[in-house]
């Protein structure tokens, strides 16, 4: 399978295509999902080309953990969490949608389920939310 440079994350890269940016860095950036399934919901991509985890490079691997490792630390303190889920998936049949690598981060509250999937959030929560997530990463 190859990658497509037109798919919604490429876009957001791209400037085409807002997002409620968290964090970037050279290799990586950080953003909140607009159909949350928990508060906090957001998602790190490489900014290079790669379709998911079966063509990703050691070094794109790399570079995304490092920023999901930040950024769920400061989703953990941004929400008072009791922990974190990380979800990625590769190809169709594995459940993925949009084909640019991409790492799930919810911030979770014990004794509380995740919403269903592809329900539209209100972007007034994700944008106080991303803020929130932005300033806990501060020192």
């Amino acid at each position: 399978m190859q990658y497509d440079p037109e798919n919604i994350f490429a876009k957001i890269l791209n400037g085409d295509i807002p997002s409620f940016k968290i964090y970037e860095d050279e290799e990586t950036y950080c953003f909140m999902d607009i159909m949350p399934r928990s508060d906090g919901h957001c998602l790190v991509i490489p900014k290079t080309p790669c379709r998911n985890i079966l063509d990703a490079s050691p070094e794109q691997l790399a570079a995304c953990m490092a920023t999901v490792s930040k950024v769920a630390n400061a989703c953990m303190r941004a929400f008072e969490a009791d922990g974190i889920s990380l979800q990625q998936f590769s190809e169709a049949a594995g459940g993925q949608e949009v084909f640019h690598l991409h790492f799930h981060i919810h911030p979770r509250h014990e004794g509380v389920s995740m919403r269903p999937a592809g329900k539209m959030g209100d972007m007034d929560v994700i944008k106080a939310q991303a803020e929130a997530i932005a300033a806990a990463l501060k020192p």
